[in-house]
């Protein structure tokens, strides 16, 4: 083979390798898009009372007069609607007002070390460890009692599952702040926020006005998508409202699985027609929303040029405190206490510890935690690097063509969780019926990429795009292709945030319930649906034993991203530092 054939050869092969590397956006778009457009076209014919494999074969309006006498239904819309709102007020006020009142300073510091524990457990966990403590027989009361309380029984009282939904809203709004908070700490990274707070506080402001004044209106246009999804996830959230939220009536998004699980199948129309209203119901928060922030930006600037100093904020930024750092340490209690219940023996109220410890609930479900456990975890590896890989193509065709992800291009990206699980995924469970996929581990692992693409893209795409392009120009210019570059130099110094990027995803994955439920069919089991479906039992051992081990898997997760980088790079002190 002659010079001029090799060279040809060659230039084919790095033509072909340039048109796979354009073609993955629009792939990644249609794997993860594909099942949320055809979800919500299979949603909304049934809605409309068209499904023909069930007998609906023209369009009606029968389902939604069917959802609308349905009983509790006022109270259902109105206990999503408004704890979704509360969850995201409260949530994003304690993280705003924190970060007013202390950014910069040592505490900050500290506070956002315990970032990653509480960011890797699914939020089912949490609300489980959270049941425990806060319930009549609790650990808080046994800790308490007899001898501040005189109780030697559990009060009759309703907390967990309150008619009003509050351990509801502060069940959310403990595990969304973490969220928030992080999200908060990436767009402040975006801005000078440090020198434009010093440059108010030498104005006269006092530290919570002069964060709010100067660098609060750069920050929240970065951070606002993240509320948004916050918002559509608090207002239609299922595993969590299993078990924190009223049950007569529940929220509406619990009521449509009742109703998508009903051995009589007429009540599919009726549940997707309340799909529908369910999405309606988070567009009309987001609409809400939108409009809070309209008054918000009025009143601000009418704040802002009254010149008002504000150099007594003391009260705010200890309150703002109290309630960041109270709401960490509940979670850490209550994951403290689940884990203790899960090898607790004889157990009575009020005493403060159990009588002995032991492994008898460990031993004795140990074939169905194993069974679980391993479905869990195969399908979070695989989809974790699948994202990975789209993930990269995407970043990668924009580093080396300069198309740079619009923000028309992030709603997509947000998309799946904008919009409610339980709007589309019955009628992405069609789709997967109409493949001949339906409950297999393929159908369970592709569910499952639609939710972690997203957070893995948004984890890895900051330091991808941060990363210096000199090395790349360097062994160009030594003889290097792109491609090589790739795999030899850019991987392997962006190791530690593409691990960390798959942890994310990986505790992703390990949280979700109703894209495993659905996309399953109730055939596949893993941590998050089996704890989910004992809920109801009130069994606090087995309960404490599958939630410890959703906590376990993400947590083992995020050690491995940290250690591995840190053991690779032990002999080098630049890749160490900088990363």
């Amino acid at each position: 083979m002659s010079i001029a054939d090799i060279a040809a050869k060659g230039a084919t092969i790095f033509r072909l390798r340039k048109s796979a590397l354009r073609a993955v956006p629009p792939v990644t778009l249609l794997l993860f898009l594909g099942p949320v457009a055809a979800g919500l076209i299979g949603t909304l014919l049934p809605a409309f009372g068209y499904l023909p494999v069930l007998g609906g074969e023209t369009l009606s309006l029968a389902p939604w007069r069917q959802l609308l006498a349905a009983p509790g239904l006022a109270e259902s819309v109105r206990l999503s609607f408004v704890g979704g709102l509360a969850t995201t007020a409260v949530a994003l006020a304690v993280v705003i007002l924190f970060c007013a009142g202390w950014h910069g300073t040592r505490g900050f510091a500290r506070v956002q070390r315990l970032l990653s524990p509480l960011l890797s457990v699914p939020h089912v966990t949490v609300a489980f460890g959270l049941a425990f403590v806060l319930a009549p027989s609790g650990w808080i009361l046994r800790l308490v009692s007899p001898w501040a309380t005189g109780l030697a029984r559990p009060p009759d009282l309703i907390i967990v599952h309150d008619p009003a939904g509050l351990t509801l809203i502060a069940g959310l709004a403990i595990k969304e702040i973490p969220f928030l908070f992080l999200m908060t700490l990436a767009a402040i990274g975006q801005v000078d926020a440090a020198r434009t707070r010093t440059m108010a506080r030498t104005l006269g402001y006092g530290p919570v006005a002069a964060w709010l004044k100067a660098v609060f209106p750069q920050v929240y246009p970065q951070i606002r998508l993240p509320v948004f999804a916050v918002l559509a996830y608090a207002v239609s959230v299922v595993d969590v409202a299993i078990v924190l939220a009223p049950t007569t009536p529940p929220p509406l998004a619990v009521q449509l699985v009742r109703w998508f699980n009903d051995p009589d199948l007429a009540m599919r129309f009726v549940a997707s027609a309340g799909a529908i209203l369910q999405l309606a119901i988070v567009v009309a928060a987001m609409a809400l929303w939108w409009l809070g922030e309209r008054a918000l930006i009025c009143g601000g600037r009418m704040w802002i040029r009254t010149g008002w100093r504000w150099r007594r904020d003391l009260w705010v930024r200890r309150t703002a405190a109290l309630a960041l750092v109270g709401g960490f340490a509940v979670a850490f209690f209550s994951l403290l206490s689940m884990a203790l219940w899960s090898v607790a023996g004889r157990w009575r109220f009020p005493e403060a510890l159990p009588d002995g410890l032991n492994l008898a609930t460990w031993v004795g479900n140990a074939d169905r935690l194993t069974a679980a456990g391993w479905n869990t975890l195969s399908v979070g590896i695989v989809a974790s690097i699948v994202a990975l890989v789209f993930a990269v193509g995407c970043l990668e065709n924009e580093a080396r063509f300069g198309h740079r992800a619009t923000n028309r291009a992030l709603l997509l990206l947000y998309l799946p969780l904008l919009v409610p699980q339980v709007a589309f995924l019955f009628g992405a469970q069609v789709m997967l019926i109409v493949l001949n996929i339906d409950g297999s581990w393929l159908a369970v692992a592709w569910s499952h990429l639609v939710f972690v693409l997203p957070y893995v893209f948004l984890s890895l795409a900051d330091p991808y795009r941060s990363w210096d392009d000199r090395y790349a120009r360097t062994a160009l210019c030594l003889g290097a292709g792109p491609w090589r570059v790739l795999r030899c130099i850019k991987l392997p110094m962006l190791l530690r945030p593409v691990l960390v990027a798959v942890a994310v995803g990986f505790a992703v994955s390990v949280s979700l319930y109703l894209p495993t439920l659905f996309a399953g069919a109730g055939r596949f089991d893993t941590l998050t649906t089996e704890a989910v479906s004992l809920a109801a039992s009130g069994n606090r051992r087995i309960i404490g034993a599958y939630a410890l081990m959703q906590m376990l898997l993400p947590f083992l997760a995020f050690t491995l991203a940290a250690a591995v980088p840190a053991w690779m790079f032990r002999h080098r002190r630049g890749l160490r530092v900088t990363l």
